[in-house]
């Protein structure tokens, strides 16, 4: 029985989610697996990987062949590097304790070169924020000096008024007071 490790699709329309399965390879995409080892979810920056490290590298040493997406996925988890090293052990090339120095330093690179990306992403998040912020504070103090402007218009031109009628009034005054003394 020829043995893959693939992805699995699952979640919904335009917003994928994946298994990572050990399936006959003559099954289906979705289909019957053997085993879940693993999640994948593209949506996240950077991707969520979820794996059972232990038995992707069992499964890949007894000869399931990984597919292309997946090899990528175990590449980048670190799988097919120990199965390379420990492959180096069994040829006598070197001891299980230095590949273990050497697949941790790996790890511990990878670690922060990942903290790295998140700390960018965090960064850059950050900074957009404040830019949203500042064009918003902008765009206010824009419209409280309109408003200001407007109220300041419509003052002036109510005092334009009351100066107008304070003038009208003393002449008008003068006539109305002699119309209602002559009733």
């Amino acid at each position: 029985m020829a043995t893959k490790i693939r992805l699995q699709r699952r979640g919904r329309k335009g917003y994928p989610f994946y298994h990572i399965v050990i399936a006959d390879s003559r099954a289906p995409r979705d289909g019957k697996f053997i085993e879940k080892v693993g999640t994948y979810n593209p949506n996240t920056n950077p991707a969520t990987i979820s794996l059972n490290f232990d038995r992707a590298l069992y499964w890949l040493q007894v000869g399931a062949q990984p597919t292309d997406t997946t090899r990528n996925i175990l590449s980048e988890e670190g799988v097919l590097l120990k199965k390379h090293l420990l492959g180096g052990v069994a040829k006598g090339a070197f001891d299980e304790a230095t590949a273990d120095k050497k697949f941790e330093a790996w790890k511990a690179d990878k670690e922060k070169g990942l903290l790295a990306v998140i700390n960018k992403n965090e960064t850059k998040a950050k900074a957009e924020a404040k830019a949203r912020l500042e064009a918003e504070q902008a765009a206010n103090k824009a419209k409280a000096e309109a408003v200001a402007q407007k109220k300041a218009e419509e003052n002036a031109a109510q005092a334009e008024a009351a100066a107008e009628e304070a003038t009208e009034t003393p002449e008008e005054a003068a006539p109305a007071a002699e119309e209602q003394s002559a009733e």
